[in-house]
């Protein structure tokens, strides 16, 4: 008797264990994005990097931003409206952020935000690889073209929701946007990281 109840609890243990596994498997798994989602600010910034007289790199956040992202990826579309506060910029040095949003760099008084719109999506399988669209900034819109060096998509476990984000970058010219305060010394050529989630609505 004593031996049927110990392989009654190894076995209930054992089925425990792999309905836990398939649990987290499913959670972590990578899910198609189809549908609308909505920028999660906790896990989205968009970061810049400059290099300062051929020295060190230079680099600076903005803390908020809003958007909302559609994403087909079985018709292989998709379009993007990332809006950002000029006004948040944060390199952790406070005159530092001062000068960078003075009329010297991104005019943060006179044009408080800049607008990314996303129109071409391009995928491997079900993932984003690329989207091209165009930058508004200081008042003139250029392309712009995000390149992922990451994209997945996981039912998350706090919210039970599906979020879809990634990590990507562009270079720009930012003279092209009329910032032209300290080329070359400061390079015209500025890194774009961003990193997003956004949430299934």
């Amino acid at each position: 008797m004593e031996f049927l109840v110990k392989q009654k609890t190894l076995i209930a243990t054992f089925a425990l264990a792999l309905a836990s596994a398939a649990g987290a498997q499913d959670a972590g798994a990578n899910r198609t994005a189809e549908g609308t989602y909505k920028v999660e600010p906790t896990h989205t910034f968009v970061i810049w990097e400059a290099k300062h007289f051929g020295t060190s790199t230079s680099r600076g956040r903005f803390d908020k931003k809003d958007g909302t992202i559609v994403i087909d990826a079985s018709a292989k579309k998709g379009s993007a409206e990332i809006t950002i506060d000029m006004k948040s910029m944060n390199t952790g040095v406070a005159p530092f952020d001062k000068h960078l949003t003075s009329k010297d760099f991104f005019n943060a008084e006179e044009f408080p935000t800049a607008t990314f719109k996303g129109d071409q999506f391009k995928f491997d399988g079900d993932r984003v690889t690329e989207v091209n669209g165009t930058l508004t900034m200081l008042g003139k819109t250029n392309p712009v073209t995000l390149k992922a060096s990451g994209f997945g998509c996981y039912m998350s476990p706090m919210i039970k929701r599906q979020v879809c984000g990634g990590d990507f970058e562009a270079t720009i010219a930012r003279s092209q946007w009329g910032m032209g305060y300290g080329v070359p010394a400061i390079p015209d050529n500025i890194r774009l990281l961003i990193q997003i989630e956004a949430i299934k609505q």
